[in-house]
C-alpha cells in the first residue's frame, strides 16, 4: 500500500513537470525563430553593406591603376580612354544596383564579372606594345582626370564607411560618376585632349564634387 500511496503521488507530479517543459519550448519557439529571423536578415544587410563598399575599394584601385598606367608611359591617353569607358560601365552599373538600398548576390556576381573584366583590360592595355607619352599635354590632362577620379570614388568610398552615405546615396554617386567617366572616354577617343573638352570634364568633376559633399552632410545615415 505504501508502494502504491507513493507511486500515485510521484505520477501526477511528473506529468505536471512534463507538461511545463512542453510549454516552456513551445514559449520559446516563436523566440527562437524570430531571433533566427533577425539575425539572418542583419547578416544580409551586413553582407550587402560590405560588399557595395569593397566595390567602391576596387574603383579607387582600377582609377589608381589607370593613373599610374599614364604617368610610367604603359597607358596612352587613347587607351586610358578605353578603359574609362569600361569604368563608364562599372559604374552605371552600380548605381543601378544600389538604387534600391542594396545589392543582391546576384547583382554583385554580374558586378564582379564586369570588375574583372576591366581589371583584366587594364593590365592588357598597360603590357601591349602601345606606349604613352606622359608629358604631352593631352596625357597631363587626362592624369589630372583620373586623379580626380580616385579622389571622388574614395571620398564615397570613406563617406559609405563611416556612416556618412547611405547605399542608395552612393548609388546616385556612381551614376554621376559614370557621366563624369563617359565624358573622359569621348574626349579621348582620339588620343587628344583639347582645352574645351578638358573644360567641360571639369565643370561636371566639379558638380560631382558638391554633390558628393552635399550628400555626406545632409543629416541622413545608414
Amino acid at each position: 500500500m505504501r508502494g502504491s500511496a507513493v507511486n500515485g503521488a510521484r505520477e501526477p507530479a511528473f506529468r505536471i513537470s512534463r507538461s511545463n517543459q512542453f510549454a516552456e519550448t513551445a514559449m520559446k519557439l516563436p523566440k527562437l525563430t524570430l531571433a533566427g529571423v533577425a539575425a539572418g536578415l542583419l547578416s544580409t544587410a551586413a553582407w550587402a553593406q560590405t560588399t557595395a563598399e569593397m566595390d567602391q575599394q576596387r574603383d579607387v584601385n582600377q582609377q589608381e591603376r589607370i593613373e599610374q598606367g599614364l604617368q610610367s608611359g604603359e597607358l596612352s591617353t587613347r587607351e586610358a580612354g578605353h578603359l574609362e569607358r569600361d569604368e563608364q560601365h562599372v559604374d552605371r552599373m552600380e548605381a543601378n544596383d544600389l538604387k534600391g538600398g542594396k545589392i543582391t548576390p546576384a547583382e554583385q556576381a554580374r558586378l564582379n564579372a564586369a570588375q574583372n573584366n576591366a581589371s583584366r583590360q587594364i593590365y592588357a592595355d598597360k603590357h601591349n606594345a602601345t606606349t604613352g607619352n606622359p608629358g604631352s599635354l593631352s596625357s597631363q590632362r587626362m592624369q589630372s582626370d583620373v586623379q580626380r577620379n580616385v579622389n571622388q570614388q574614395q571620398r564615397i568610398h570613406n563617406g559609405m564607411d563611416s556612416g556618412a552615405l547611405t547605399n542608395k546615396e552612393a548609388g546616385s554617386l556612381e551614376r554621376g560618376q559614370a557621366h563624369v567617366a563617359r565624358r573622359e572616354a569621348n574626349a579621348a577617343a582620339n588620343g587628344h585632349i583639347s582645352g574645351a573638352e578638358q573644360g567641360r570634364i571639369q565643370r561636371s568633376e566639379n558638380y560631382q564634387s558638391a554633390r558628393t559633399y552635399n550628400e555626406k552632410h545632409n543629416g541622413v545615415t545608414k
